[in-house]
């Protein structure tokens, strides 16, 4: 599947808790500067998770790492000895991301074991939520459209969107020619209605910090089935 209050980058978000990588680390409560009393490992994670949340809703551009710095109680110059540079922290925050995110989405789209079936886009979508849950932001780091072009994080972001772009191309295809329709460039429209509806969802879920990744899986169902419907 945090920043200080100012402008909305990507995400156009209110502040929400948005940990990043493995654990969910309290990125927003202050801390001494430095690390005393606090091991190395939980500070990271705590350095990556305040991050996540400035990259996802300012984007990579507009990202301050002296705020990522405050809010996690520590000095710039301790988040430049852990991390390096700012684009060094960024690709930290995008590999946890990405990887998470390709994986949820081939398992989800692996469960019958075959084509991909008509219950397969809510698979998709209940393990997007669950694993953005904690780190909601992560979805705007990865589709960041402030990126330096031609630069280190570009190119890896690229890797990663092209990746699932490729699985939505896939699963689209897959559902169309059940339906009945071989035409490559419906397979093409929908991929790409596919990932805008997603951006969408996660956008209007980091807006209500109070739905959890169950509900809002029920919640697309419902509007599935009800524009189903609207459609026959």
């Amino acid at each position: 599947m945090t920043i200080p209050t100012g402008s909305a980058g990507p995400s156009g978000s209110p502040r929400t808790p948005g940990p990043s990588g493995r654990a969910s680390a309290s990125a927003s409560a202050p801390g001494p500067a430095g690390t005393k009393g606090v091991p190395r490992a939980v500070r990271e994670q705590q350095i990556l998770a305040a991050a996540t949340e400035e990259f996802g809703r300012r984007g990579y551009a507009a990202a301050n790492l002296a705020a990522i710095a405050a809010r996690v109680g520590v000095t710039k110059t301790l988040l430049h000895q852990y991390f390096g540079t700012k684009q060094d922290l960024y690709l930290a925050c995008l590999a946890p991301a990405g990887d998470l995110l390709l994986d949820v989405i081939r398992t989800a789209m692996a469960q019958d074991g075959g084509p991909v079936g008509p219950r397969t886009p809510l698979l998709v979508l209940r393990g997007i939520f669950t694993v953005l849950e904690g780190r909601r932001e992560a979805w705007f780091v990865l589709y960041d459209t402030s990126l330096p072009p031609d630069s280190e994080p570009a190119r890896v972001a690229a890797h990663y969107r092209g990746a699932i772009d490729r699985l939505a191309a896939a699963g689209t295809a897959d559902l169309l020619r059940a339906a009945g329709s071989t035409d490559p460039l419906d397979a093409d429209a929908l991929a790409h209605a596919w990932r805008g509806l997603v951006t969408a969802l996660v956008r209007w879920w980091i807006k209500h910090p109070d739905q959890s990744p169950d509900a809002m899986a029920d919640r697309c169902a419902r509007l599935f089935a009800a524009t189903g419907r609207a459609f026959e």
